[in-house]
């Protein structure tokens, strides 16, 4: 019998797999990248409309059709005629309203049972105040809490309508003032050492960095620099949250180094400088932040990550000093020497005794405990300027040097000279009380001669607590 036939074995043979289809990977960037700017692309994110913005992902085609395929014939629309005017126009994004920062419970009263009695009336003090004196002359004249409470004024006022109806006397969508006159309160609350209720108030303004904040045609933020970098600190003890302020500082960062990219495209020089600056200020800022919350060697580390070849801009801005008071701050002499140094370009060798030097090593000295060397610098200093702060560190180092009197009559002539700031006051009264027990009638009399000045742009007011009263 035949055996059926049997099927031809196959050899071993490769089975083809199918190839799936692969994204190449994409790039990661870091806190701090800067962004990379498109050159190929006609129009940036930035640029763009926002109805261009506003489409969803993968709709890169706003007429709805599909693309065509390379080498194929272009579609033609099923509408011979174009579309109407009208559907390709949009109307312009609506202004945003700020009519929530015009509340008149976002803000605090601001009492004057701080102040000695000669601060209390100011109209009875011979620079006398108008009560329709403009926020900005009040600024200018150093008067910061009546310039706080004319700005709240301005903020919270409305104009009375027909029935029990009112409208706010500043327009809700005129950002630039009312961020302006915000500045202005909190700042000069700062000033004031009310920070704590600066802190408070400022929590209405919660995050700045959403995008309500922005400008929906530009992209542009619509609050100033000025108030977003107070802002972070502020918030940070509003809301007792110190690492707050780090990471908000390090968001600002980034935004810096973009606009600093952005500047150095378009050669825009005087752009480019300004950014530089804010970045390397927030570096400080951000070193002072660790300070705060404690983290010394953190600090540290931050401190020498710094560039220290930033020399013009440590120089213009003084961050170098800034740099250096804070490695005093942290016990570091050496370091807060050779970051003074380090601030002088080399073409400014004639200027490495330069005031700004001589400070920082009179303080190194002090600090070291040298205080008859450090003595000897502050009198030089004196030779060269007339700064009120070198002559109140002079003062210090004669009481250390147990010349108390003389200190004493160093800082009486600074108050008859016109000066009186916060750390002259107190020092003055400090020796008042090691040398007399008589003291208080002492810090009376210059509460009512400091009362009596004329005012100044570094602020009249003063506290009880500048007095020691």
């Amino acid at each position: 019998m035949d055996s059926p036939a049997e099927s031809p074995q196959k050899g071993h043979t490769r089975t083809r797999s199918a190839v799936k289809a692969t994204r190449p990977r994409s790039s990661t960037k870091g806190p701090l990248d800067v962004d990379e700017i498109s050159l190929t692309s006609p129009l940036s994110p930035q640029q763009q409309s926002p109805a261009m913005r506003s489409l969803p992902l993968g709709s890169g085609n706003p007429t709805g059709l599909k693309s065509p395929i390379p080498g194929s014939p272009l579609p033609r629309s099923a509408a011979a005629s174009p579309a109407p005017a009208s559907t390709s126009k949009r109307a312009p994004p609506r202004p945003k309203d700020f009519s929530f920062l015009l509340r008149p419970e976002n803000y605090h009263p601001l009492n004057a049972l701080n102040l000695p009695p000669a601060f209390r009336n100011p109209s009875a003090a011979p620079n006398q105040l108008s009560p329709d004196t403009p926020v900005q002359d009040l600024l200018s004249r150093g008067h910061f809490r009546a310039a706080a409470i004319a700005a709240t004024q301005i903020l919270t006022s409305t104009t009375p309508l027909s029935g029990s109806s009112s409208i706010p006397l500043i327009d809700p969508t005129d950002s630039a003032r009312i961020f302006s006159l915000l500045y202005t309160r909190l700042a000069c609350l700062t000033l004031l050492d009310l920070t704590s209720l600066a802190a408070q108030e400022v929590k209405v303004l919660e995050d700045l960095n959403s995008p309500f904040y922005l400008d929906e045609t530009t992209g542009e933020h619509l609050v100033p620099w000025e108030l977003r970098v107070l802002n972070v600190r502020l918030q940070a003890i509003g809301f007792g949250d110190p690492r707050r302020s780090v990471m908000a500082y390090y968001d600002l960062a980034r935004e810096a180094r973009a606009q600093l990219s952005l500047s150095m495209a378009k050669h825009d020089y005087s752009a480019r400088e300004l950014w530089k600056d804010r970045l390397q200020e927030l570096g400080v800022k951000v070193a002072g932040a660790l300070v705060e919350m404690d983290d010394l060697s953190g600090a540290r580390v931050h401190l020498k990550s710094l560039e220290k070849t930033s020399r013009d801009g440590g120089k213009k801005t003084g961050l170098g000093m800034a740099r250096a008071l804070l490695w005093l701050h942290l016990g570091d002499v050496d370091a807060a020497r050779e970051c003074v140094l380090s601030s002088y370009s080399l073409d400014d060798a004639a200027e490495q005794e330069g005031i700004k030097e001589k400070v920082v090593l009179a303080l190194c000295d002090m600090a070291d405990g040298e205080y008859e060397r450090a003595l000897d610098r502050w009198f030089d200093l004196r030779e060269e300027s007339d700064d009120e702060m070198i002559g109140v560190n002079t003062a210090v180092c004669l009481l250390y040097v147990g010349r108390m009197q003389e200190g004493k009559e160093l800082l009486e002539g600074l108050v008859d000279a016109g000066r009186s700031s916060r750390t002259l006051l107190f020092n003055l009264t400090t020796m008042y009380e090691l040398c007399t027990e008589k003291a208080r009638s002492l810090k009376t009399r210059l509460a009512d001669k400091v009362a009596a000045m004329e005012d100044t742009p570094n602020g009249w007011e003063r506290t009880n607590a500048d007095f020691k009263l």
